[in-house]
């Protein structure tokens, strides 16, 4: 058995960026807004560019 037999075909399926993603925040007047891949890619963005720009100042 060879190493290449016991490895997996893993692929990515993007999502489509609008569409909830299974979780919800709740805003200040109790509505469930569904969390979306362009919140979440946002959010990313932000946390590199906070972490980032912490990195330059230290």
């Amino acid at each position: 058995m060879s190493l290449h037999d016991s490895t997996t075909d893993s692929r990515v399926i993007p999502l489509q960026p609008r569409r909830p993603v299974g979780g919800a925040i709740i805003d200040a007047e109790g509505r469930e807004i569904p969390i979306t891949e362009i919140m979440i890619q946002r959010a990313c963005q932000e946390l590199h560019k906070q972490l980032a720009s912490e990195r330059r100042q230290a």
